[in-house]
């Protein structure tokens, strides 16, 4: 039955109802101008169901609405996060439904967030004629746009990644700034060196950062104006800082484990258990999955590398079951009139009708459909990386952990406690897709006991 707060009369329960519910609502500071759509948002559940009372709902059934709000593309990531929070009030702190504490809303309410014409899925993908040259902050566009688009034939010949590319422009736009908009061709190696010592004694910068300063400029000056640098000199150095990863222990995984549930939980066990990265575990598609041979292959990694990691035996049910799942998400968007999914580079080209195949859809989808942000066409892209990245951090101090906890420590921790359980070195770096041995190395710091395996005199002196 609808309790419709439009209908007249309304009966006293219902008016307690929604007073209690605004109650709610005024203890979460919800501000009073959002509240009549929080209602609203309510009340559309509540028709969306004719005939089931609140206390009875299941957590698929609020799955289903959701997946079924996903569907309309004119509902923006904001909107949908509205009408998870105004049900999250609702079933969780009203009704206090046994399943809504462990129900996964954050994954609802952050899902829909769409990728950016800049993100690293789609920024190389159906570019403007200007390659984003009038783009605000651009200023090496706007000012020199024939030197910008010899900017990006450059990088994009040298096939260095989107990261790089906009890393690199990031410092040209800085150099620019710092010498008031002109483009220093005469005596560039004294400029480049003043800017170099700027950013080390007035920004403070780290000697990495400095480093990707300076070769982001020697690009430029090299490939794009065709006029390397020569000797620019001595100059201000900040001095190197060496930085050692934070590594979780077993039982500090376990616990963040433990608070993780839902897609995002599954996300987070993948990553421990393979060692992706957060974009690698964000991208896979269905095709990426080899259940018989129990191994997940990992497309174009960094330096644009394939490679295969184990499917962790304790995932693979849970795997079947959410591939299950996008099953039946692919069904109804198909049905929706979508289903298309992005497609890199040149492959939509060359398989036209490869988009809508189940085997090429994200096996981590988004919660809702969204435009693409260069083409406009209407998908579902995968889950934003942000996503998990705020669950880890979320999770790391609920439980109480005071260490630096990144998604990226989940994959230091893969890595240590391989060594620690006896894995090779080659072994563990042929798994992180390390070019060079060193790299891997870093992780041999906490095997043994802490500081290089020595006992304290503190522990000698009984």
């Amino acid at each position: 039955m609808s309790i419709d707060p439009d209908t007249q009369p309304i009966s006293p329960s219902v008016e307690r109802f929604w007073k209690r519910y605004i109650d709610v609502l005024k203890l979460f500071h919800i501000p009073e101008r959002s509240r009549p759509w929080y209602r609203k948002h309510v009340q559309e559940f509540i028709d969306a169901h004719p005939g089931a009372k609140l206390r009875t709902q299941t957590p698929e059934a609020i799955e289903h609405w959701f997946a079924k709000q996903g569907l309309n593309p004119q509902l923006s990531a904001w909107q949908l996060r509205q009408k998870v929070d105004a049900l999250r009030l609702l079933f969780r702190h009203m009704l206090k439904s046994g399943w809504a504490s462990e129900f996964d809303w954050d994954h609802w309410a952050e899902g829909g967030q769409p990728l950016g014409d800049r993100h690293p899925t789609v920024a190389r993908s159906y570019e403007t004629t200007n390659a984003g040259a009038d783009r605000p902050g651009n200023l090496l566009g706007n000012a020199f746009p024939k030197v910008y688009a010899r900017f990006i034939a450059a990088i994009r010949v040298a096939d260095l990644a989107i990261n790089t590319e906009q890393s690199y422009l990031g410092w040209i736009n800085r150099f620019l700034r710092f010498h008031k908009s002109s483009l220093p061709e005469d005596c560039a190696e004294q400029e480049v060196s003043s800017f170099l010592e700027h950013l080390a004694v007035r920004r403070k910068v780290s000697g990495a950062t400095q480093a990707q300063a300076l070769n982001a400029l020697v690009f430029f000056y090299a490939r794009v104006l065709e006029k390397p640098l020569g000797d620019i000199g001595t100059f201000k150095r900040p001095k190197p800082y060496k930085r050692i990863p934070t590594v979780l222990s077993r039982r500090e995984v376990a616990q963040i484990l433990a608070r993780t549930q839902g897609m995002s939980g599954l996300m987070v066990r993948l990553m421990y258990g393979t060692g992706m990265r957060v974009m690698e575990c964000a991208r896979l598609r269905i095709l990426d999955l080899d259940f018989d041979y129990r191994q997940i292959t990992v497309r174009a990694g960094q330096g644009k590398k394939d490679r295969v990691v184990p499917m962790p035996d304790a995932l693979a049910g849970h795997l079947k079951r959410h591939i299950a799942w996008v099953t039946d998400k692919h069904a109804e968007d198909l049905k929706a009139g979508f289903g298309a999914v992005y497609l890199p580079e040149a492959l939509e080209r060359k398989y036209p009708n490869a988009a809508k195949e189940f085997r090429w859809q994200y096996l981590f989808p988004a919660t809702r459909i969204a435009p693409d942000p260069r083409s406009g066409v209407l998908r579902r892209h995968h889950i934003h990386q942000s996503v998990i990245q705020r669950a880890v951090r979320k999770t790391a101090v609920e439980v109480g952990l005071t260490k630096r906890v990144t998604s990226h420590t989940l994959r230091h921790s893969f890595a240590t406690h391989l060594l620690e359980s006896g894995s090779d070195i080659r072994t563990v770096q042929e798994l992180l897709g390390h070019t060079d041995v060193t790299t891997t190395m870093i992780y041999t710091h906490v095997l043994g006991k802490g500081g290089g395996g020595v006992t304290s005199p503190l522990d000698r002196l009984e």
